[in-house]
């Protein structure tokens, strides 16, 4: 975890990093990571492979938490270095009964606890007990004291997805028009065609015309010399 954390920090002092991602590091313990981070405001923990929280530090700013797919069985008051707690994530760990969670009813601003695959969650009056200990709580697991989902960014999603679909009706109102305009184009292009071939029929009338004028002529003239 401790050449991890040197390789996230690139650099820089541990005071100015407010986002820090260690999933996958692998470790049981917390290493490495430090008070210095005062600034912190969003840690990722994801499968490192945690069995405790001993040596987790104070960090002042820290509101969203990661720590799911781990194997913590409690020890969740060393969590209270970091008061501004508003997201924390547990699922997937070892947490077995509603005793372990007691410590986080000090956290007055946790708004969403997730605690999903936890062994807690098959307790009667699960959701129940969970939001009357944790006054403060609006979503657990995902969804709010009166079952209605979390929002998210589905949501999102999906308007992005409808702002894709006009975009492409749009281009095929686009398209439609000019195919209209191509086929107007042609009518005009039929109807050029269409004129040239009656001047040309009108000057073979003329033409005709001129040679039987010519004709009527040339017998009027032999008539006079007989």
């Amino acid at each position: 975890m401790e050449k991890r954390i040197e390789l996230e920090k690139r650099g820089r002092n541990p005071a100015q990093i407010r986002e820090l991602n260690l999933d996958n590091c692998r470790s049981t313990t917390i290493l490495g990571l430090t008070n210095e981070f005062i600034n912190l405001e969003s840690l990722s923990l994801i499968n490192v492979g945690l069995t405790s929280l001993k040596g987790f530090p104070k960090l002042p700013n820290l509101k969203r938490l990661e720590l799911s797919d781990n194997r913590i069985p409690g020890g969740l008051s060393l969590l209270h270095g970091s008061p501004k707690l508003t997201h924390l994530n547990l699922s997937g760990n070892k947490i077995k009964d509603l005793e372990t969670l007691d410590p986080l009813k000090e956290f007055k601003s946790l708004k969403n606890l997730d605690l999903f695959n936890c062994e807690v969650t098959s307790i009667g009056n699960y959701r129940e007990e969970v939001f009357n200990l944790i006054p403060s709580l609006k979503y657990l697991d995902g969804y709010d004291r009166d079952d209605k989902e979390a929002e998210d960014s589905e949501a999102d999603e999906e308007d992005g997805n409808e702002e894709d679909e006009n975009d492409v009706d749009g281009e095929d109102d686009t398209e439609n028009d000019e195919g209209g305009t191509d086929e107007d184009d042609d009518d005009d292009d039929v109807d050029v065609e269409d004129e040239d071939d009656d001047d040309g029929d009108d000057n073979e009338v003329d033409e005709d015309e001129d040679d039987e004028g010519e004709v009527g002529l040339a017998h009027l003239y032999k008539s006079d010399l007989e």
